[in-house]
């Protein structure tokens, strides 16, 4: 057994068996999540160990597209570094979308969402090789990963809306991971529903401080 197998178990907690990828994985997201609400640049190398361990989770457990959605995380993550770090340097405000850029992400969600649910739903089709069993939940994860996608390049350019993006993902996540046993990552995006709703609050917060201080 290896550090990514969820077979290798860390502990036993009221009898849902936690390995250690789970695990770590778990605690770096939440602290990737902490920091983003604080526009702290630590979020990003959290983030990196974060997904590289569900990576591994969402594979076994046949959660294809959030696999998938993990090696654009981690793009994203680095890409996310590079501009908070350039961004902090400017002093750049943290920026709102229109309403017709609103709705076009929304029209760009559905569309993606049925692409890319249609190909993760016959994966086991063309590389039945690799992919040995079917997709759960195809459509359903493929929302998440094309939601999760707008959502984390919307707060690696610290744009408002990311958080209400965010939201609305952690709640679907919660039910879809429960409904896949991997309770530990399923509780993990309850605290995240809390965490983004937070993350919005605080945001609302310092946008009001930054147009306070611009009329000066």
């Amino acid at each position: 057994m290896h550090f990514f197998d969820i077979e290798n178990i860390l502990v036993t907690v009221f009898g849902y068996p936690l390995s250690y990828v789970e695990c770590i994985g778990t605690i770096m997201g939440l602290f990737a999540v902490w920091f983003a609400a604080k526009q702290h640049i630590i979020t990003w190398p959290a983030s990196l160990i974060n997904v590289t361990c569900f990576f591994a989770v969402f594979y076994q457990v046949q959660l294809y597209s959030d696999m998938f959605l993990q090696v654009y995380f981690f793009g994203i993550s680095v890409y996310g570094w590079v501009i908070w770090k350039m961004q902090k340097q400017e002093g750049k405000p943290i920026q709102r979308l229109s309403n017709k850029q609103r709705i076009q992400i929304l029209i760009w969600i559905a569309a993606l969402t049925g692409i890319f649910g249609y190909f993760i739903q016959h994966l086991h089709d063309y590389f039945p090789s690799v992919f040995q069993h079917p997709a759960a939940f195809p459509y359903v994860d493929s929302f998440i990963a094309v939601a999760s996608i707008f959502a984390n390049t919307l707060l690696a350019r610290r744009i408002f809306e990311n958080w209400v993006l965010w939201i609305v993902i952690d709640a679907i996540c919660i039910f879809v991971y429960a409904l896949k046993h991997i309770l530990f990552i399923s509780f993990e995006y309850f605290i995240f529903f809390f965490m983004a709703s937070y993350g919005l609050y605080e945001w609302v917060k310092i946008m009001k401080d930054e147009k306070r201080l611009s009329t000066r």
